[in-house]
């Protein structure tokens, strides 16, 4: 048997009317179920005001043949804005008589509801979020245009040259400029184009006192070293004549040290500035705090990045509530004006938390609404390295950037165990782990927040505040490993600039690597146009894939050295295989096949694919690997 032989539910649209739902909607929710589970009853399990309720689901329609599946249907009444259920199985071959089916899968056990599936009422993200690919550029380190030339070199910067390699550690890292600027960015929009790219993420393009620039002076303007608000506005006029969208990065939990409120703060303490930041003096902050330094509380002890109360109605009014205040100014309008379509919230988890303070998911609700209020397709993507699924209840944060629930499994499976690298707050090296290992991370992770969260959480293989995909996989077939499931497991895939052309980097650091455009045309050490090709190709396939934006996910076989699942929507079947080392291969059950032959749309490019041959049992998945192969059923 295999996990296709099991009963399955997931909150895609083949098994879920799509949202938004009302209190009081009577919502038909369906579950597939496997002759082969030995399955004799569903019942569906909901909560109202606290108290489990247990009803019969009905069977809809029954298999053609013991190898096929019935479907089941259930009634949820949407009692609450976040409604849990899940389904208890009647399995008389069960140890306890008795199955129950969560986020997470089937289990043989009482469950607690932490992984129940949610219907919501609130209103599910914009649609072109899930759209394509999502490219995140470090301005300084995307692309020099002419006018790069003419903008002084600050006090606070080191110059360097385009080539030259990123610090690794300290105090240089925030200080080298390499002078990259927004026009250099708008030269090169036909590269994102041919990866498929439907929304381009800039990491904060205020000005500041280093390179990274989340350390704002101001929210009120674009920094003059990139080329300045009409530098932004011209980028911004061109990604959407294409058709993309334009995402930010903003720092609601702290700004610099040298920001225009900051500097007042200091200067006056009658400032009404004052109130804007955390001090030694703010009841709950503590003598031996190391954030308390010097005399203020800031993000992590850092001194250059004070942070904000959120307790104050005037850090409300200055970020949030007024028409000019720092998120909603940069919005863009239904009358065409402002520039982004959505905001990447810098250290979201952090945000609104202080001691006994926890007004985080207070403040994702009330971003939301103001966010959506200017523009009803605005998004709101949190960055979260950690457990990020307490801070997603569904109506505040669109999603979050997903490194626990799929870059942290996926690099520790394709781990190089050569690379003596760790991950964030993980001080170990990383070994490779068995593929049941990431799963159940992934399961775990994902089963914890409703679909509409799940399905449109912002994938990476890295990103500019980790160490390069091609250094911790250690191989170019390993970098199409990743990138085959970061294009076809459920959520958005997010690519940080230069890792689809084999960009190397051991820290966040010294992944801040610049772009080699000099060899773009015939490749190069700094550009790997097979890897390239690698990446447009699966971007093109996702783009082009019901199935793989808005499909739900079916494992089919969790191996030590080999995934395989389904994605599935009402029109359209995908099988990905996902294999890092020869393996014993699988026997999948002849209804996956359908009625006509499997289409092979995207075989290894620099690895092996996997054979699929249809035999009498069913279909028969080869042993090959490393490999790579994703097929179009009937």
């Amino acid at each position: 048997m295999t996990l296709l032989d099991q009963p399955h539910h997931d909150g895609s649209a083949r098994y879920v009317p799509p949202g938004p739902h009302a209190l009081g909607d009577v919502v038909p929710v369906r579950v597939a179920v496997p002759r082969a589970a030995g399955v004799r009853t569903v019942w569906l399990r909901t909560v109202l005001d606290g108290e489990p309720r247990i009803t019969e689901a009905r069977r809809e329609t029954a298999a053609v043949d013991e190898g096929g599946e019935d479907a089941y249907v259930a009634d949820v009444v949407v009692h609450h804005p976040s409604t849990s259920y899940r389904f208890l199985l009647d399995v008389p071959a069960a140890p306890a008589g008795y199955l129950w089916l969560d986020g997470e899968g089937v289990h043989e056990r009482d469950v607690a509801d932490t992984h129940d599936f949610r219907l919501l009422t609130a209103p599910p993200p914009p649609g072109w979020l899930a759209d394509g690919t999502v490219y995140q550029v470090f301005p300084d380190r995307f692309a020099r245009s002419a006018q790069a030339d003419t903008h002084p070199t600050p006090d606070w910067a080191v110059p360097m040259d385009w080539d030259a390699e990123p610090a690794r550690f300290g105090a240089l890292t925030g200080q080298q400029l390499y002078g990259g600027d927004l026009a250099g960015v708008a030269e090169h929009l036909d590269h994102l184009e041919s990866l498929g790219v439907r929304t381009l993420y800039l990491t904060p393009f205020f000005p500041g006192r280093s390179c990274h620039r989340y350390d704002a002076s101001t929210f009120e303007h674009v920094d003059p070293l990139l080329g300045g608000d009409d530098a932004l506005a011209a980028l911004a006029a061109q990604v959407h004549a294409r058709g993309m969208r334009l995402m930010g990065d903003i720092t609601p939990n702290h700004t610099g040290a040298g920001h225009e409120w900051f500097v007042r703060a200091q200067a006056d303490p009658a400032a009404p500035e004052r109130e804007l930041y955390l001090w030694e003096d703010t009841p709950g902050a503590l003598d031996v705090d190391p954030r308390v330094r010097p005399g203020y509380v800031s993000w992590l002890g850092f001194s250059s990045l004070p942070k904000l109360d959120w307790s104050q109605d005037l850090v409300w009014q200055r970020m949030v509530d007024d028409d000019a205040a720092a998120i909603p100014r940069w919005l863009r309008r239904p009358d065409g004006s402002g520039y982004l379509d959505g905001w990447r919230v810098d250290v979201a988890n952090m945000t609104g938390r202080y001691g006994v303070a926890d007004r985080t998911v207070e403040i994702s609700r009330r971003v939301r609404e103001r966010a959506t209020g200017i523009n009803p397709e605005a998004a709101l993507v949190g960055e979260h390295f950690f457990d990020w699924t307490g801070d997603l209840p569904g109506d505040g944060w669109h999603s979050a950037m997903n490194y626990s629930g799929f870059s942290r499994p996926v690099w520790g499976w394709l781990a190089d165990a050569g690379s003596g690298l760790d991950f964030v707050s993980v001080p170990v090296a990383r070994r490779p782990v068995p593929g049941r290992t990431a799963v159940a991370a992934m399961r775990d992770f994902g089963a914890r927040v409703p679909w509409q969260v799940a399905s449109v959480q912002l994938n990476n293989l890295g990103s500019h505040d980790t160490a390069r995909l091609r250094t911790a996989v250690g191989s170019p077939e390993r970098v199409e490993l990743a990138a085959a499931l970061l294009f076809t497991y459920p959520g958005v895939p997010m690519v940080f600039a230069g890792d689809e052309v084999g960009a190397r980097g051991e820290t966040g650091e010294h992944s801040r690597v610049t772009m080699a455009w000099d060899q773009a045309a015939s490749g190069g050490p700094r550009w790997d146009t097979a890897t390239l090709e690698v990446f447009r190709s699966l971007s093109r396939l996702r783009g082009g894939s019901e199935a793989l934006r808005d499909g739900g996910l079916r494992w089919a076989v969790v191996d030590d050295d080999a995934l395989v699942y389904v994605r599935e929507s009402a029109g359209e079947r995908l099988l990905v295989v996902v294999a890092r080392a020869p393996w014993a291969g699988a026997t999948l059950p002849a209804r996956i096949l359908g009625d006509g032959e499997p289409e092979l749309v995207h075989g290894g490019a620099l690895v092996g694919t996997p054979a699929l041959d249809v035999v009498e049992a069913g279909a028969r998945v080869g042993g090959e690997g490393p490999a790579v192969g994703v097929w179009r059923l009937a």
